[in-house]
């Protein structure tokens, strides 16, 4: 089954074509045929790029204003016959689409009905960066591909088998059940792949394996999946709360925002501001939000380059001790991520003095680790292993898009994770 995958964001699209089956999925087989990004929609010089294994990156520039035009573009350059991977778009036999939240109301993947989508639109508040924008995307596709069934996939369904007790606030109990106020977390496709391929990389079965998962990129988010289960997240009810970030602060004492916008006279909009486009790594540092920068600048003396590094890895290895006691022990720590998989200092420096949790990693196989390979970089005899694992979110999209058609999509949420009304 050739499977088109589409991420909608406010002014992009991101889409790949990938061919998978109930029986590839099994063997791990699935093929990328095709991704690409059409970026600066609503600009007269939007790009479109596209690439194909063996072949030279095609990439156009013309004026695309909206989401419909986008994805009319990416079916157009799919069935080129030079560029594309397509003789017709009648090849394509499902979309699969990424979605931001799904609140409380979806704990798996879902066909598209019009009952889902009202659903979608009602999550809008919770998500309002996101969630519209995924709408657009959703509702260009499904008026240029009708005949086609549509899958939405959720970046928080995953994490709604969370207890309430690792979900709840300690606000008043009235703010969650009138407005759902509540821990949902992020990036959950990312956390449940490379879970499950951890468990593969072990030779053990999922439901075996206690992992604590670690999706660093400039957004940053950490998991306690207890046997394929995920009963824990930094993130929070937004993407700001947890690891420090790229440009986002992550943990703070709430008391301090009240306290600054007095103090520096600032509005509403601009402390959100502060608080995701000017904290983070970029905050602390001045110097950058990319870690290789950031990096470059320790080596070259920066104080407050070494800071802001130093605190983002502080936080990894609190958490991670954190969620060891949360699931009663701990099997495997995994990178994933750009930073995650890239940066052995990050994950040499994150995991410095856990050995008492049986943490022991291996310094000289982290440092050579090869780049987008499934790898063990633990000592042999760590009872813990730490792997990287290159995570592929839209793999996971277009495998979810084949097992909901194929009526084998488990929900994720498990018994006894429902607050009380």
């Amino acid at each position: 089954m050739k499977v088109l995958v589409l991420n909608c964001g406010s002014s992009s699209v991101k889409f790949q074509v990938i061919e998978t089956s109930l029986e590839m999925i099994e063997a791990n087989s699935d093929a990328t045929l095709a991704r690409g990004l059409v970026e600066k929609i609503g600009l007269s010089d939007s790009r479109l790029a596209i690439e194909v294994e063996g072949r030279k990156p095609y990439q156009e520039i013309s004026e695309i204003l909206e989401h419909r035009t986008a994805v009319e573009r990416v079916l157009k350059v799919l069935v080129h016959p030079e560029h594309g991977v397509l003789k017709s778009v009648k090849e394509l036999e499902a979309v699969g689409h990424r979605v931001v939240h799904g609140g409380e109301k979806v704990a798996s993947s879902v066909l598209v009905t019009p009952e889902v989508e009202a659903m979608i639109e009602e999550c809008v508040v919770l998500a309002p960066l996101h969630n519209p924008h995924n709408l657009r995307g959703l509702n260009a596709a499904r008026g240029l591909l009708p005949g086609v069934p549509h899958v939405a996939v959720f970046d928080t369904a995953f994490h709604q088998s969370m207890p309430p007790m690792a979900f709840i606030y300690g606000l008043p109990y009235e703010l969650y059940s009138r407005h759902r106020i509540r821990r949902y977390g992020f990036h959950g496709t990312s956390h449940r792949f490379v879970s499950i391929r951890t468990a593969k990389l072990l030779g053990r079965p999922l439901e075996d394996v206690r992992i604590v998962t670690c999706h660093l990129g400039n957004g940053c988010s950490m998991a306690a999946v207890d046997r394929g289960h995920s009963v824990d997240t930094t993130m929070g009810f937004t993407p700001l709360e947890g690891l420090l970030m790229g440009t986002r602060s992550g943990d703070l004492d709430a008391a301090i925002l009240p306290w600054v916008m007095t103090m520096e006279d600032v509005t509403l909009s601009q402390l959100n501001a502060m608080l995701n486009k000017h904290s983070g790594l970029y905050g602390i540092s001045g110097v950058s939000s990319d870690m290789r920068e950031i990096e470059h600048a320790c080596a070259t003396g920066n104080k407050r380059a070494r800071l802001a590094f130093d605190i983002f890895c502080y936080r990894i290895r609190k958490y991670v001790g954190a969620y060891a006691a949360a699931m009663g022990g701990i099997d495997a720590v995994t990178f994933t991520g750009g930073i995650g998989e890239n940066s052995s200092l990050v994950r040499q420096t994150s995991l410095a003095g856990m050995e008492f949790l049986g943490i022991e990693l291996d310094e000289e196989a982290n440092r050579v680790a090869p780049r987008g390979k499934e790898i063990l970089v633990s000592k042999g005899g760590s009872k813990v292993a730490v792997a990287l694992i290159p995570t592929n979110e839209e793999r996971v999209i277009a495998r979810d898009t084949v097992r909901v058609l194929g009526g084998v999509m488990p929900s994720f949420a498990v018994p006894g994770t429902e607050a009380p009304r």
